[in-house]
């Protein structure tokens, strides 16, 4: 009966930069221990499929952090965010440029937000989830596109938008978990952390 308690009381490392992520566990009321970037390439392998993608980017994140993680046992959770058009994976947005590509792309069109979620426990067991949300863009104007681009929102965002800024008066329409989009399905992540022994 020890164990769950052992489990409970290891430290959470987030393996993300990302404060979006960081935001919604808190949200959950879940604070990590630690949160510690992992430094990866994140290139598109030739012929990989968003899903595949960003499964494969979640659990090498995870697997780069638990190597580099100095302090005691812990949870190490990790994520990777794919905006996709059929198979074709966007762009995290590096210039207003490429804001402006991917919206021109999406506009008037729906697509799929997949994240793959990936958390190591203490004893090293890897699991696995993932999510996928489908939203629908409006046609947008030339001008809405252009003030959008000007705001600089899109910049580091995957396929140059972020929801939860002013794009969401862009979107038509969410099929799925809004917080998959923003960055991190919560309710998924959630459970897999509960599920894990954590909490």
């Amino acid at each position: 009966m020890s164990a769950p308690l052992v489990l409970a009381s290891a430290p959470l490392v987030l393996a993300s930069e990302s404060p979006r992520r960081l935001a919604l566990l808190a949200q959950a009321g879940i604070t990590p221990d630690a949160v510690l970037p992992a430094a990866i390439d994140e290139s598109v392998l030739k012929g990989e499929r968003p899903r595949i993608h960003a499964l494969r980017l979640a659990v090498e994140k995870a697997r780069r952090v638990e190597s580099e993680w100095s302090g005691k046992p812990g949870f190490i959770l990790a994520a990777d965010t794919v905006v996709a058009v059929g198979r074709r994976i966007l762009p995290k947005a590096r210039d207003a440029a490429e804001v402006r590509a991917c919206l021109k792309l999406l506009s008037g069109r729906r697509h799929q937000v997949i994240t793959a979620v990936a958390l190591i426990d203490p004893q090293g067991k890897l699991r696995t989830r993932i999510a996928m949300t489908r939203v629908s863009m409006l046609r947008l104007t030339e001008d809405e596109i252009g003030t959008y681009v000007e705001s600089r929102e899109g910049v580091g965002k995957a396929g140059g938008y972020a929801i939860q800024g002013r794009a969401e008066a862009l979107v038509k329409e969410i099929s799925g978990s809004y917080s998959n989009v923003v960055g991190l399905p919560l309710a998924l992540t959630v459970a897999l952390l509960k599920g894990a022994g954590h909490g």
